[in-house]
């Protein structure tokens, strides 16, 4: 399998790269996207075992009594339950902090290492929910399977990004996202089918989390790490002969080269460069995207989509089965975005979903608030219905949209000098507001009833606002000339360049706009004419490049 090679030219040497798409790239990608699944299975599983009654009379009993008076509490508030929120959410929170560990280990053991730590902290945290005997025990293994979490949904995306060959990145890296919609589709399944084995069915669906953490720790040790990830621990010819490979050729002297260029530059820099004024863009990408993500309100789906149908009405077979018609449109979608989002670009997939999933939550509101009754609970068949078809359709926008371009984008826009720290950042900002979410939709839910799904609506509005006006179009960009988009960017050139160094830019002058990545750019780039020659670290004469 091999693809030819098209990359846009924003500067530097992405003309001269020639890698393909290999079988052995698809393979290795394969293997780390399955890190996915770990964040896929528990998300699949969690929003169905809460609304098992096994479950809740072990952990939640207070619930229980609820759920069993349920004529006497308005159907909005079932499930309002701090306890029961705690548990979905502790693991973000858990994810969050494991993430700042992230950093160092990958210093010292390269991303390979974090993903096998990532499976293993995943299978104890199967373990001890599966035979866990009180809420404490049960809490302890939601944290480890959040370490888990946290590890490889910081390591993966990036792998991905690094191993991939530019003009197919975003497919590869979307990989992680499909992984992750296979899970959760996988797990509703499992909680359907062991929904009515009483009264142990709850371990099996908690305790079947332990195979996608086999599957990734078991990987892990026996792909490659990244060229970057190798050049950065000094291993430069297990670095080559690794891009050789996943690239399927020996030609690989300009990609090999931008990547020492930028690993070189890398360690001149401080660890928290990314705070610095240059970098605003990727900080604040780092922080909004993954922010937007979760404000979303996918995760109020994803979590407690049960939870919804039941209070509609539904009961428990019928809720957990349209749960799972939900998921099987996720997975779907996902498989649309891998073969749009290296043909489309970004920007057009944000656009699309966002519209989208603005018009599917105000038409939710809107039927929730003029069918549903709160009293007695009713909802004509026919709403509940629409409802059901607008929460595929808002799934089908965020799974070809801001779902695999969460975490697409925020991998790829970095350069080597700020993409641990960067990962990290958004790792942790989508953790924490994870937890936010998972905590209060609930009450938000009881409170503010069909109005839930305004407020999420607008946040919809202003991510895809954002995305539009002030992401640049990443397709096909190598992934060290990343700073270039910057510099070109209607917004963000103003504020990471002074007026000097926007006037170097645009004579095409690199090293005097303040790149230093992607070009082959001495001090004194000036004196050099057209086709002049900068020798470089792999000691073959390239030609400097203009933008």
């Amino acid at each position: 399998m091999a693809g030819g090679m098209v990359v846009t030219n924003v500067g530097g040497r992405a003309a001269e790269y020639n890698g393909k798409v290999t079988w052995y790239v698809v393979l290795v990608s394969l293997i780390a996207a399955s890190g996915g699944l770990l964040f896929g299975y528990d998300l699949g599983v969690t929003g169905g075992v809460e609304s098992f009654t096994d479950f809740q009379k072990i952990f939640f009993p207070d619930l229980a009594a609820q759920k069993a008076a349920a004529a006497t509490v308005n159907p909005y508030c079932s499930y309002d339950s701090q306890k029961l929120s705690a548990f979905t959410s502790v693991l973000f929170l858990s994810g969050a902090f494991f993430t700042f560990f992230t950093g160092p280990v990958t210093r010292i053991g390269g991303r390979k290492l974090v993903m096998i730590l990532g499976g293993a902290s995943f299978c104890v945290g199967a373990i001890l929910c599966a035979f866990a005997q009180d809420l404490a025990m049960l809490i302890i293994g939601r944290v480890c399977l959040g370490a888990g979490v946290g590890f490889a949904n910081q390591a993966v995306p990036l792998y991905l990004s690094e191993i991939a060959p530019a003009h197919a990145r975003g497919t590869l890296n979307v990989m992680f996202q499909m992984a992750t919609t296979i899970g959760i589709w996988v797990a509703q399944w499992i909680n359907y089918g062991t929904q009515n084995m009483h009264p142990h069915g709850w371990r099996l669906s908690v305790g079947l989390a332990i195979v996608p953490a086999l599957i990734l720790f078991l990987g892990s040790l026996i792909i490659p790490d990244t060229p970057n990830s190798l050049v950065q621990r000094g291993k430069i010819e297990q670095a080559r002969r690794t891009l050789e490979r996943v690239r399927g050729t020996p030609n690989v002297d300009a990609e090999f080269a931008d990547i020492v260029e930028a690993v070189d530059a890398s360690r001149s820099v401080n660890k928290m460069a990314i705070f610095q004024k240059k970098y605003r863009p990727v900080l604040t990408g780092a922080i909004l995207i993954p922010f937007f993500q979760q404000f979303s309100g996918i995760n109020t789906i994803m979590f407690y989509a049960t939870e919804l149908f039941d209070v509609l009405g539904d009961g428990a077979n019928s809720a957990l089965l349209d749960t799972a018609i939900v998921g099987a449109v996720n997975v779907g979608s996902t498989i649309l975005a891998i073969v749009l989002v290296d043909r489309l670009g970004r920007k057009v997939l944000f656009a699309e979903g966002g519209l989208q999933m603005f018009i599917c939550f105000v038409v939710v509101a809107g039927v929730m608030g003029s069918s549903f009754d709160k009293v007695t609970g009713y909802i004509p068949k026919k709403s509940a219905t629409t409802i059901l078809a607008f929460e595929c359709l808002y799934t089908a926008g965020f799974a070809w949209s801001w779902g695999p371009l969460g975490w697409l984008v925020p991998s790829e826009f970095h350069n080597i000098e700020t993409r641990g720290t960067g990962q990290a950042i958004t790792v942790c900002v989508n953790f924490l507001f994870s937890f936010v979410i998972g905590q209060v939709y609930l009450t938000m839910l009881c409170h503010l009833e069909y109005g839930t799904y305004i407020f999420f609506a607008f946040w919809v509005f202003c991510m895809s606002v954002y995305a539009l006006g002030f992401l640049p179009e990443t397709k096909g960009v190598p992934i060290e000339e990343m700073g270039i988009l910057w510099r070109k960017h209607w917004f963000w050139s103003k504020v990471i360049m002074t007026p000097e160094e926007r006037a170097a830019f645009q004579k095409g002058d690199l090293y005097g706009a303040g790149v230093t990545t992607g070009a082959v750019v001495p001090a004194n780039a000036g004196a050099l004419g057209k086709g002049d020659t900068q020798i470089d670290t792999t000691n073959q004469a390239l030609p400097v490049h203009k933008v």
